[in-house]
């Protein structure tokens, strides 16, 4: 028994290390670079203008997404990006190159775009090899991964039966989950693996790294929980659109045979970006605590000389992971007692607000102490606003995502807060603005905010 048990493991084991695959982007990007970098050795004249040309085209191929996982790989689909790429390239290094060169601009700049056209014929072949390379190793199944398709029905059996048909896709369907018991597996053409709910155990069981969403019998937001908890970075999840017949463009859109399928991606809440954006928040938050350090000691003083003693309020407040630390501010009310601190929810006509305190607030003055907070680590300069434990609790009861804002740090400013979502305004909608910047979350998208936020200030907008 034991023996039989110990040999379909190291035959599941076995099958599993040979149908897993290293990422085919890594063969694409290698053969694209030598594609580029090919002809610059015989063009001593370019050396340095077709290295720019090189590099810079490898930049906008990756931002098309041309390096990313793809099910169906064509070259006359990927065509007109290819070529795209490399002539904006090449118009960027030409127009620096005539700048640059004062003799023989005509001369000069005619040999780079001769070049130019024969390392587009260059990077074209060896595209078209490339994906004749990959597309044989998945037919063959040394190259492929396995996928559980969520569903059942019309939408799931044609896209299981088109990977049955066509290996070149590189997916390999074990089976499906569904809450429905009527499909006959048989039909469909994999067994039945469960309900929705099973995800993760059956990713485990079956080693399985893809799911392929169409269409399952489950409520959205329920499936979209199971879904998230099951997902991890070797989770890769294609949803089929609902609404097939009106076709989105999407740059992300793949297909399977004639099924659209988008590959869906949780958000990366650490890695390099995030460690980049914690540097960033340490060197901003110490040059303005420098710069900013004449209008902190005039806010001191105002506050000081309005309502005595206690220019700074300290308050606790949860953040990032649902840990609490001490969040600062100057003072610009003062509570009648700690739990009146904690739990009451100041409004903007509180007559408990003096003048420099109404100041402090619509100009978000107040706020200035935080960036002590953002160097220390307890905050970070945009991210969802911190909220005391009273009323995360309170909220999370009545608004179901609301706790989901704190997988990121909090922060001195927010997406809710530019967006008009201030005071005393609706949570929810505070909630689904925290969330949508976390699942959309950039660089760029930071520096918008801010933006934003200096608008905001200089216009005193705030409460």
């Amino acid at each position: 028994m034991y023996g039989g048990q110990s040999t379909a493991i190291t035959s599941m084991s076995s099958e599993k290390a040979r149908t897993t695959p290293p990422p085919a982007w890594i063969l694409i990007l290698g053969i694209d670079a030598v594609a580029l970098f090919a002809l610059i050795p015989a063009n001593s004249t370019h050396f340095r203008a077709l290295t720019v040309l090189a590099l810079v085209t490898i930049a906008l191929l990756a931002s098309a997404g041309l390096y990313g996982r793809r099910l169906h790989l064509s070259l006359l689909d990927d065509l007109p990006a290819l070529i795209g790429r490399v002539l904006i390239a090449a118009a960027l290094v030409a127009g620096v190159t005539a700048l640059r060169h004062t003799v023989d601009t005509r001369i000069t700049v005619e040999s780079l775009l001769r070049t130019t056209g024969a390392t587009i014929l260059l990077l074209l072949a060896g595209r078209s090899l490339t994906y004749a390379v990959i597309r044989a190793a998945r037919r063959s199944r040394r190259a492929g991964r396995r996928a559980v398709v969520v569903g059942s029905g019309p939408v799931a059996t044609d896209l299981i039966q088109v990977l049955h048909r066509d290996h070149s896709y590189g997916l390999k369907p074990v089976g499906y989950l569904d809450e429905t018991w009527h499909h006959d597996p048989a039909a469909i053409g994999v067994p039945r693996l469960g309900d929705v709910v099973d995800l993760a155990h059956v990713l485990e069981r079956h080693g399985a790294t893809v799911v392929v969403v169409a269409d399952p019998n489950a409520p959205e937001d329920r499936f979209a929980d199971v879904l998230e908890a099951s997902m991890g970075r070797t989770r890769h999840v294609y949803v089929v659109p609902r609404m097939r017949r009106f076709p989105i463009r999407n740059p992300h859109q793949d297909h399977v045979g004639a099924i659209p399928v988008v590959r869906v991606r949780l958000p990366e809440l650490d890695g390099w970006r995030w460690r980049l954006k914690r540097s960033f928040d340490v060197a901003l938050s110490a040059l303005a605590l420098l710069l900013l350090s004449p209008v902190l000691l005039a806010c001191a003083v105002a506050v000081r000389l309005e309502g005595g003693p206690g220019v700074l309020f300290r308050q606790e407040r949860v953040g990032r992971g649902g840990r609490t630390f001490q969040v600062l501010k100057f003072r610009s009310m003062r509570p009648r007692d700690e739990t009146d601190s904690q739990t009451t929810w100041s409004i903007a006509n509180d007559d408990r607000v003096g003048p420099v305190g109404r100041v402090l607030r619509r100009t978000s003055l107040d706020e200035l102490p935080q960036l002590w907070n953002i160097f220390r680590g307890d905050m970070t300069v945009v991210g969802p606003r911190p909220e005391r434990p009273h009323f995360v609790e309170q909220f999370s009861a009545e608004h179901p995502h609301y706790a989901r804002r704190h997988r990121v740090p909090v922060g001195l400013t927010g997406l809710a807060q530019v967006s008009g979502l201030r005071g005393d305004t609706p949570i929810g909608d505070r909630a689904r603005f925290d969330n949508y910047y976390i699942e959309n979350w950039s660089l760029w998208l930071d520096v918008k905010i801010i933006v934003r936020t200096l608008h905001e200030v200089v216009s005193a907008g705030g409460r």
